[in-house]
């Protein structure tokens, strides 16, 4: 291995070197109040105080839920640190949330940092997703300008260098990774430093394909297992960057070293592909945004609505895709806006429900709420006369014109993230409890519930839109099954396992079929007017593995497939025959949504873009 690629270090001995800028890392801590990487956390934190460091690095994954227990626990036992600290979060902190992601940022300020070790040294950090959802790591857009006008302004001066954190490696496991390598390879970075996945580990930016020599290291947790707990330490000199193992009332270990170099080979990565719409079909690109976008759409007859992660709800106009208006929410939204009657527009976020004029944006009202964030996607009943929208822990009932609440049922125990289905007089919804609930949709009492008996709240039924048929309901979770259940009782009629099951679920127009992409990237379609489980037809979608939870839609005889790395297939249901590949982007399909009005698909990634997908 020659000397611009990472260097296992053998016979450094045990001492650290007494110069250079001195940094411990603390990465994948998990701890919840009460458990052992509780108080081996205090135990690190003490031991840190005790030796000499320029700053201390908190790299992610705090907790385990993203609670906000958790994180203020966590935020106690942290402020105990008496060297300068720069805290990041990481998946635990952004895929399960308790405030959708908005506490870390009250607790810490922001959920990224820079800062400057002496006059040579920039220490910088950005986050890294996935957010609210299950998906691949994702660095936000504002994150990825603001790290380029950071680093714009403190390097490139010729004097000072540049170590790079996240949670996430420079690997494939972060869709937008190429950006993200690509801007750090304009500015002097000396090395990236990740956590994430519980192991040392030396690689290059990208990968050893990419052609990169940028050298990247990934840390340890603070359990390693079999008692083994510690800490990072990162020594930047002159000349070299040394990474050490400080298991706790040890002497360090000496791991990785790499020289210190500001210029490295920059990574080839593949050319993005070009969309190409199918005969019979319109693509085209509607909106590319500042931010990241985390929202589904909803549409009227001349207006797009959808919200950032900068927490702005915008309307783009359909005849020729500019802005229509903007409004400030005050964080991060993730539940699509919802058009009501009367030319208004439902707005849910963390404190609240907005409704703002569709035309203009002006607020209208707002519907306040202390209980928690609006994370699932509301819908309206089929009559028109009512606005579901599920929250933390309630799911409520709401009315169509302004959005006053009706009805609340709050006997849940965690969150509502997907949309609920609604079929005459019943509302199914799941939540991270492990339940599937379904409720009278004009009284909110309960009729039943069911969950496919796993525990783990992750494995039940949370983030998936049920199918009702005339005397069934179908659902799948990550458990890898699909469910039948009878409609009127919730009694389980058959379980499938033959296909990998995830989360994303849709029907066909006429109710004959339910549709379900597995996590080999199948799409499978599924009998409904049978008593017992009868495949019809399955369809290798090209995908590989996949599990972005996106809603599967039928219109007009094709069906619509989104993916975690922004791919929309285009399925004719005779045949059937997969007839489009579209490379939208490279980050997840939030959904594909049908507008009302027209029959257009609109679908909106996190990468901040919104497509159109119309039949010509």
């Amino acid at each position: 291995m020659t000397t611009s690629k990472l260097l296992t270090i053998a016979l450094l001995g045990t001492a650290m070197a007494a110069s250079g800028q001195r940094i411990a890392v603390l990465s994948d801590v998990h701890v919840t109040p009460g458990n052992a990487n509780e108080h081996k956390l205090r135990e690190a934190v003490a031991e840190i105080n005790s030796l000499p460091f320029d700053l201390v690095v908190m790299n992610g994954d705090l907790g385990n839920e993203g609670s906000d227990v958790e994180l203020t626990n966590v935020k106690a036992i942290l402020d105990q640190v008496k060297h300068p600290i720069c805290v990041l979060t990481g998946n635990h902190e952004n895929t399960w949330s308790q405030s959708a992601t908005k506490t870390f940022v009250d607790l810490w300020g922001n959920d990224r940092f820079v800062t400057t070790l002496g006059d040579s040294l920039v220490v910088v950090g950005i986050n890294c997703g996935p957010y609210m959802k299950m998906g691949d790591g994702h660095v936000k857009q504002e994150d990825l300008h603001w790290l380029r006008s950071t680093l714009d302004s403190l390097a490139t001066d010729g004097h000072r260098r540049v170590l790079s954190f996240n949670h996430y490696p420079l690997l494939d496991d972060l869709d937008n990774m190429p950006d993200y390598v690509t801007l750090l390879e304009n500015y002097p970075v000396i090395g990236h430093i990740n956590g994430h996945y519980h192991r040392w580990r030396s690689y290059e930016a990208g990968g050893e394909e990419s052609g990169s020599d940028l050298p990247c290291v990934m840390v340890r947790a603070l359990d390693m297992g079999n008692g083994d707990y510690g800490y990072s330490i990162v020594e930047v000199d002159p000349a070299w960057v040394h990474i050490y193992n400080k298991q706790l009332g040890k002497e360090p270990e000496a791991k990785y070293a790499f020289a210190a170099k500001t210029k490295h080979k920059k990574a080839k990565f593949p050319e993005r592909p070009a969309v190409v719409a199918p005969e019979g079909f319109v693509v085209e690109k509607m909106w590319t945004d500042s931010a990241s976008i985390f929202t589904r759409t909803g549409a009227d007859a001349d207006r797009v609505y959808f919200g950032n992660s900068l927490g702005q709800v915008r309307a783009i106009n359909k005849a020729d895709g500019t802005q229509a208006w903007s409004i400030p929410t005050g964080a991060s939204l993730f539940s699509r806006p919802v058009v009501l009657k009367g030319g208004k527009v439902a707005v849910p976020m963390h404190d609240g429900i907005l409704v703002v004029d569709a035309a203009t944006g002006k607020v209208k009202s707002k519907q306040p709420s202390a209980e928690g964030p609006y994370v699932a996607d509301g819908t309206l009943t089929p009559d028109g006369k009512g606005y579901i929208q599920g929250a933390y822990k309630r799911i409520e009932r709401r009315r169509a014109d302004n959005a006053k609440l009706e009805w609340k049922y709050d006997s849940i125990f965690n969150y509502c993230q997907a949309a609920p289905a609604i079929d005459g007089n019943d509302l199914v919804f799941g939540a991270w409890d492990t339940n599937l609930r379904n409720l009278d949709l004009k009284t909110g009492r309960l009729r039943w519930v069911w969950n496919n008996g796993r525990k783990a709240n992750m494995l039940g039924p949370g983030n998936v839109v049920p199918v009702i048929t005339t005397d069934r309901v179908y659902v799948v979770a990550p458990d890898r099954y699909m469910t039948a259940l009878d409609r009127a009782t919730g009694k389980e009629l058959w379980r499938d396992n033959s296909h990998r099951y995830r989360e994303s679920l849709g029907h066909s127009e006429d109710g004959t079929r339910v549709y379900a992409k597995t996590m080999d990237g199948e799409l499978v379609a599924i009998d409904t007017t049978t008593p017992d489980f009868k495949e019809l037809w399955m369809v290798d979608l090209g995908l590989g593995y996949e599990h972005a939870p996106c809603v599967i839609v039928e219109k007009d005889g094709y069906v619509f497939t989104g993916s975690r790395r922004g791919i929309v297939t285009i399925t004719r249901v005779d045949g059937p025959e997969l007839i489009a590949s579209l490379p939208l982007g490279v980050s997840e399909i939030n959904g594909i949504d049908v507008d009302p009005t027209t029959g257009d698909i609109f679908v909106s990634l996190i990468e901040g873009t919104v497509w159109r997908i119309a039949r010509k």
